[in-house]
């Protein structure tokens, strides 16, 4: 497909992304995408904690986001939650030496410390990313408030290693946050199509925040549904807000279009 030097007019906006939407949300999506980790699973508790590893091991090339995940699920003998719960020091062992990119086995520590002790006390990962009533009032956005709360009950445990806070992004930074948001269109969004796994109910997908990383940039500019030059927080409300106007319950269906039209078409 060849990129158009007009600006699109709504309806032709509208049946492009509605068309490329339904075109990529297929099950023939999972087995490219990191989505096909969480998909090894069917345990809803298994399903958050593999979602999550390969959501925040997904930068790079897709192959090997894929393979490295594998690597670490493997190492936690496919069982990621009896592992979280119930690993010993010698099952720790496994987990050294674990490397991709930039995370390491100091930082995976910290990850199954602070999985050991939620699965303690809750059988989801979903009420992490429950706001408790009358805080952060000053934040207006329910997502921002969401993120800025997991952020920071994600690093509440006494010695978090402050190299590993790179690696959860918080709005409160300006990140625009494009793993976690990603992780949580897997967990919450519901279709007949189910790429996405909707397990999660207290959230609603009218809320998401569209991923937004260097392609769904590009493309978004390209569409005229991004004005903003940085892909930042800011950038992120403003895509989806526009989103939001071509299908109000459940925007980030469009991510599927933008990164399709990105990756897949090099629109």
């Amino acid at each position: 497909m060849t990129a158009t030097k007009k600006k699109l007019k709504k309806n032709e906006l509208q049946i492009l992304l509605d068309d490329r939407a339904s075109r990529y949300n297929q099950a023939g999506f999972i087995p490219t995408d990191p989505i096909s980790i969480p998909h090894l699973f069917s345990r809803q508790q298994d399903i958050e904690i593999a979602g999550l590893f390969a959501a925040v091991l997904a930068w790079g090339n897709r192959t090997t986001i894929i393979n490295k995940s594998r690597e670490l699920l493997q190492r936690m003998d496919m069982a990621p939650h009896q592992f979280c719960l119930q690993h010993s020091s010698k099952d720790l062992k496994k987990l050294l030496e674990f490397k991709h990119r930039t995370f390491n086995d100091t930082d995976l520590l910290y990850f199954i410390a602070f999985l050991h002790q939620h699965y303690q006390h809750h059988n989801s990962l979903e009420t992490a990313f429950i706001v408790p009533a009358n805080s952060y009032t000053s934040i207006a956005d329910p997502a921002e408030k969401r993120l800025t709360h997991f952020h920071r009950y994600f690093f509440s445990l006494e010695d978090a290693p402050a190299r590993t806070r790179k690696h959860i992004a918080t709005p409160e930074r300006g990140s625009a946050c494009k793993r976690l948001n990603m992780f949580l269109r897997w967990m919450v969004r519901k279709d007949k199509q189910s790429v996405d796994f909707g397990i999660w109910h207290h959230i609603a997908a009218a809320e998401l925040i569209c991923p937004l990383d260097l392609h769904v940039a590009r493309v978004a500019r390209k569409l005229g549904l991004l004005q903003r030059k940085y892909d930042d927080w800011q950038a992120a409300l403003e895509l989806t807000k526009k989103l939001r106007m071509l299908d109000p319950n459940d925007p980030v269906k469009y991510d599927f279009a933008l990164f399709g039209l990105g990756v897949m078409e090099k629109f």
